[in-house]
Parts: structure tokens; sequence; C-alpha cells
């Protein structure tokens, strides 16, 4: 009898298929998020290159869809976060148009907003583009109604 000093590890099938469809998963939305909501800098490059480049004067904002628990520690259902993500009124900017903030006679004091920014948009504002994990949405570079520093200070009802 062998003894090896690396001690055997026996994988089920099921704990082999797991592990295989963890090493070849791709990066999508839902993996910037964390406990407390958005984090822009978990963003993969990768899921930025499969975001559609808005043409013309065009911004595509990803809705705020906020924390995964309440202040008291209270876990939120992912539906009750995707109906914030529908209804919310603030968003990130993940790309600007080429043509963008172009107009110097309608922006004289130059962009409204840069990618990286949160936004205040009309509720109804944009059109929505459903991706995997989640949605974005297009909106025109004049319907930016505000930039705020932190998303958690507007109220999202």
């Amino acid at each position: 009898m062998e003894v090896t000093d690396a001690p055997t590890e026996e994988l089920t099938a099921l704990e082999r298929k797991w592990r295989n469809e963890a090493a070849a998963k791709q990066p999508t939305l839902d993996d910037a998020y964390t406990e407390t909501g958005f984090a822009p800098d978990k963003l993969h490059e990768e899921v930025m290159a499969r975001i559609p480049q808005p043409t013309g004067w065009r911004i595509a904002i990803l809705p705020y869809r906020g924390a995964e628990k309440t202040k008291e520690g209270i876990v939120l259902a992912k539906e009750t976060q995707r109906k914030t993500q529908l209804s919310t009124v603030c968003g990130y900017v993940l790309k600007v148009g080429d043509l963008a903030y172009g107009d110097a006679g309608k922006f004289p004091t130059g962009p409204w907003c840069k990618e990286g920014d949160w936004i205040i948009f009309g509720r109804y504002a944009g059109a929505r583009i459903p991706i995997d994990g989640g949605e974005i949405r297009f909106i025109n570079d004049d319907e930016v109604l505000g930039v705020v520093n932190d998303p958690v200070d507007i109220l999202h009802m």
C-alpha cells in the first residue's frame, strides 16, 4: 500500500458539475452588486464590452437597484430589488454616445454628466433594454435632471 503526503480529494459528480459551471461562468451585471448595493469597481470589463454603445446623443445608464438588506438587516427578495430598479429615477452612467453634449448652443456650460456619474432622470424617460443580470436604459442627453454623489441619498419608491 502506497502512502502519499497530499490528501486525495474525491468529488461527487454533482460537485464536479458545480465546479465546472463556476469555472465556465461568464461575468454578469449581478456580479457588480454587493449586500450594500452596486459597486462600480466590481463591474467586469467583459460585461462593459457586451453593453451596447449608445449612438448619437444617447446615454446608457444602469438603473439603481439598491441593497440586498435594509439598514435593520432584513434581507430583501430579488423581486423587491427588481421592482425598485424598474421604478427608480436614479442611475449610473455606463456609456455616453459620441454626439452627446456636442451641441454648444444647447449645452453652453459643457456636459451635464460623464461616465461613472450617478444621475437623476425622469421616471418614464428613455428606452428599457433587458440584458443578462438586469436592465439598462438609453436616455437622451437632455433628459438628465441632475447629478448626485450617492444614490442612497435619493428616496426610491
